[in-house]
């Protein structure tokens, strides 16, 4: 029988067999098509960080950590009458770091109180480790957003002062 090295390397079998970062990325977009705010969260590592770094009313910079990001969506979600149906025109540039991909994608959609149809840019940053988000940076059209929900008079009045 082969003599083994105690002191050999043994690789990490739950990174190994962990999702990457463009599978953590379809159940993303998946959770976002039902808007479940329990199956995103959950994607998301214990102390993760969620970052908002374009102006967009009515969302705070940042979460922090699996259960802001939760609550902030379940409570962004419950009141938004937007219904997403589709992410479409997506486009995932690889990193030289393995566990980071960016993400260039279209949300379109219906607004339920109008009927009025939406169609949203928005591009992320996500970086995975051992098959959870440890941070994303979430670039979105937030005053587009603000406008098809007809809420832009508001968000320019809030802003003024």
């Amino acid at each position: 029988m082969p003599e083994t090295d105690p002191d050999a390397a043994v690789p990490d079998t739950a990174a190994v067999n962990s999702p990457g970062p463009r599978e953590v990325l379809a159940r993303y977009q998946q959770a976002m098509l039902d808007s479940s705010a329990d199956d995103l969260a959950d994607l998301y590592a214990v102390d993760a960080v969620h970052e908002f770094p374009f102006l967009f009313p009515g969302m705070p910079e940042r979460y922090q950590g699996r259960e802001e990001v939760r609550a902030g969506y379940r409570a962004a979600w419950g009141a938004s009458p937007a219904r997403p149906r589709e992410i479409r025109d997506v486009v995932v540039h690889d990193s030289t770091d393995p566990g980071v991909i960016t993400v260039e994608q279209v949300v379109t959609g219906t607004v339920t109180t109008t009927g009025r149809a939406f169609s949203f840019p928005g591009l992320l940053v996500i970086r995975v480790h051992d098959g959870l988000i440890t941070h994303v940076r979430d670039y979105m059209d937030g005053l587009g957003v603000a406008h098809a929900m007809g809420r832009l008079p508001a968000v320019v009045t809030a802003l003024s002062q």
